[in-house]
């Protein structure tokens, strides 16, 4: 029995020393030096991150971007490897066009006695520039082949650019790929450069052999799983298969073609890989048959999952549900269910942390059907339908005694999208949306029964998409816009369009400047009058009825800014124009009354009761820098601004509501988890006043914001994938 003590506490030393093992903590070996960094001195020319890059000699990282020593190993410093670094420095520059450059020396400075800092001092010398750029082998060709081929290799390597090896490897493969664009599938270049260092310049020549204009032979579609249990392409299964790759046997070959085919493969969702092979013969044949390597994925995946909102205007609960079917009844047809059933604990949020009064259910139930290859191969119909329950939620800090309203929505869409290249996507469909207003507090119905609202409108989205990678895009810019006409039947008619512009500036390697502009404008012709002339009016002109009608359809139909996707520092559809809304503030509740919410009352005050509406006139900007920190993690600063205006064509640039904050980024598979704090800077919310406070008292209708705990003007959001 004694021993149970003792043994007791041996093993709490072990558990002790197990998670300081995984706590990861780490040491210096005994007359060793660790390397707390690198730096590149004199690098002018070259990124001095990319130049370090190229070193063996690296710094220990840092946990967290905070602490060294902890779950990564030290770095130990290496003198021999630090001279073999200098050489790679002098190749590094030589590769971009410094063929005189030198590392002149490597300082090793002393933090303590097991500690050092590395400056490596380089010496760039002139540039070496591109001067002439000769190509043989282009006689007998059609001339517009020929004057492709000239362009292709002047475009890589333009007259007076720096000499780039990389640019000088593009040019090769650039002049081969104009001619496989063309026909020419056996196309070879081969290259040679001769440097003046003289002057500092570079000649080029490139001897083309273009090889016999070919067509596509028979093609071959090959399954590469091995797993016979998993075996996909069946004779009958190919036809799909086919349709959407439109290669035609006898068709002139062609390189971009066969990057359009795989592609169309991709976009059917059924595949995790695809490659089309050219078979190339030797020596060369005019026909070339094409072998197609795919492996399949699951065709039919369930989805299973949950979350939970948190935030200045509702806390919810929801589950999530869903099945995707990709060979729906044969055909690559593809089905999907989604469901996320979920209840809002009310009136519990960020601001009023209390025991919920009253549980709000709510539910979105989302089904899609895609039909691949409608009326031509690479054109999809899509038929989406949807019903949603929830309750309207737009008021930050609401009295428990108003009602609460909610809503029924079905909705429903058919349309057709395709993508046209790699970069450019298309989608047209008709909408149809139903309003369907309810009380979701029997006891504490809304004042007298709302208009049902249809929407009715056929829509055009449009999207260039040229970055780099659309989960984390470090280059490249992204153009979309979405165009909208409601007036074919429903409830509204109008005229809406929303461009967006995104663009993505690498400014070295880790760190991205990100950039986002839109604007909305919104042409109404038979509803908005109480938003655009009357949202401060006592006693606006019109019936109530009439008055729910044009609210109802204006918050339907309008814009809204704010959120974790637009103006971080905002609640979402924190940016609107406010007003009170008849509905939601029945004349028989007492304390309406008392707050002076009721229409056409001696006591009635904007100030104690407006809500967002919607707006007919938008403008966003934002800017972020982005870093990439250690492993999984990252960061981003960022500034957001814009405005909605409730007059029509009408943008108010001294509106600035600008908010800037800073955020923390863990990347998973399904994209990045993003944490974002944005503060409201108060003299520029809207230019002329000290604080928003001051704002909201000159123009209730800007709408009183809520603050962090009623005391700090700042919002956070949290979500998946970067705001932009």
């Amino acid at each position: 029995m004694r021993l149970r003590p003792h043994a007791s506490f041996a093993h709490a030393c072990a558990c002790v020393t197990a998670l300081a093992a995984l706590a990861g903590c780490t040491s210096v070996p005994e007359g060793r030096s660790a390397v707390d960094s690198v730096r590149i001195v004199n690098a002018r020319a070259l990124d001095r991150d990319d130049v370090a890059d190229e070193l063996a000699t690296t710094a220990t990282p840092k946990f967290l971007g905070l602490f060294r020593g902890v779950v990564y190993e030290h770095s130990i410093f290496d003198a021999s490897m630090l001279q073999r670094d200098l050489a790679r420095v002098e190749r590094y520059y030589r590769g971009h066009g410094f063929f005189e450059a030198h590392a002149r020396t490597a300082r090793v400075v002393h933090e303590s006695d097991n500690h050092v800092r590395v400056e490596i001092v380089v010496d760039e010398g002139p540039p070496t520039l591109n001067r002439e750029v000769r190509i043989d082998g282009l006689e007998g060709l059609p001339p517009e082949v020929a004057d492709a081929v000239r362009v292709a290799a002047t475009g890589a390597l333009p007259r007076g650019g720096r000499f780039s090896e990389d640019a000088y490897r593009n040019a090769q493969t650039a002049i081969v790929r104009a001619l496989t664009d063309r026909g020419y599938a056996y196309a070879t270049a081969q290259a040679d450069a001769q440097s003046d260092l003289g002057v500092h310049a570079v000649d080029y020549a490139f001897a083309v052999r273009p090889g016999p204009p070919c067509v596509y032979g028979d093609i071959t579609i090959v399954d590469t799983q091995t797993d016979n249990a998993r075996k996909f392409v069946q004779p009958m299964e190919e036809a799909p298969l086919r349709r959407a790759m439109h290669l035609r046997t006898g068709k002139p070959y062609s390189a971009a073609e066969l990057d359009a085919a795989t592609q169309a493969l991709l976009d059917l969702e059924v595949l995790s890989s695809a490659q089309i092979v050219p078979v190339l013969a030797d020596p060369p044949v005019p026909v070339v048959p094409l072998t197609v390597k795919i492996e399949p994925t699951k065709l039919r995946v369930l989805r299973l999952g949950g979350g939970v909102e948190f935030d200045e205007i509702k806390t919810e609960l929801h589950a999530l549900a869903g099945w995707e079917d990709h060979d729906f009844l044969g055909d690559l047809r593809d089905f999907s269910v989604d469901l996320k059933p979920g209840v809002v604990l009310y009136p519990t949020r960020v601001n009023n942390i209390v025991t919920p009064q009253n549980f709000l259910p709510e539910e979105r139930l989302r089904l899609q059907l895609r039909q691949p290859g409608f009326l031509e191969s690479r054109t999809t119909l899509f038929v989406r339908p949807e019903l949603n329950t929830y309750p309207l939620l737009v008021v930050s800090n609401p009295d428990p005694q108003q009602p609460v309203v909610g809503y029924v929505e079905p909705k429903g869409s058919i349309g057709l999208d395709r993508r046209l290249g790699k970069h450019f996507f298309a989608s047209l469909a008709h909408n149809v949306q139903g309003e369907f207003p309810f009380s979701y507090i029997a006891s504490n119905p809304i004042r007298e029964p709302l208009p049902n609202i249809l929407l009715s409108f056929p829509q055009l989205t449009t999207v260039f998409d040229f970055r780099d990678d659309p989960v984390h895009p470090h280059a490249g810019f992204y153009a979309s816009n979405d165009l909208q006409v409601a007036g074919v039947g429903g409830s509204a008619t109008d005229f809406r369009v929303q461009p967006e512009l995104r663009g993505y500036v690498p400014l070295s390697r880790g760190v991205t400047l990100a950039a986002r502009g839109s604007m909305g404008f919104l042409f109404a012709s038979n509803y908005g009058d109480y938003v655009r002339n009357h949202l401060g009016d006592a006693s606006p002109p019109g019936s109530a009825a009439d008055i729910d009608r044009d609210i109802e359809i204006v918050f339907f139909r309008g814009f809204f800014s704010g959120g974790p996707s637009t103006n971080r520092g905002f609640p979402l559809r924190g940016i609107a124009p406010h007003g009170l809304v008849p509905f939601l503030n029945p004349g028989a509740v007492a304390s309406s009354v008392a707050n002076g919410c009721v229409f056409g009352s001696a006591s009635y005050d904007p100030t104690n009761c407006s809500v967002p509406i919607g707006g007919f006139t938008l403008w966003e900007a934002s800017l972020e820098v982005r870093f990439d920190l250690t492993g999984p993690l990252g960061a981003a600063v960022f500034c957001d601004a814009g405005d909605v205006a409730a007059q029509q064509a009408t943008l108010r640039p001294d509106h600035l509501h600008l908010s800037c904050g800073s955020g923390a980024r863990y990347d998973t598979p399904v994209g990045p988890i993003r944490l974002d704090v944005g503060y409201r800077i108060q003299p520029l919310q809207v230019i002329g006043f000290p604080d928003e406070d001051a704002v909201f008292a000159k123009d209730p209708t800007e709408g009183r914001q809520p603050k962090f705990f009623n005391t700090v003007p700042i919002a956070v959001s949290f979500g998946i994938g970067e705001a932009f």
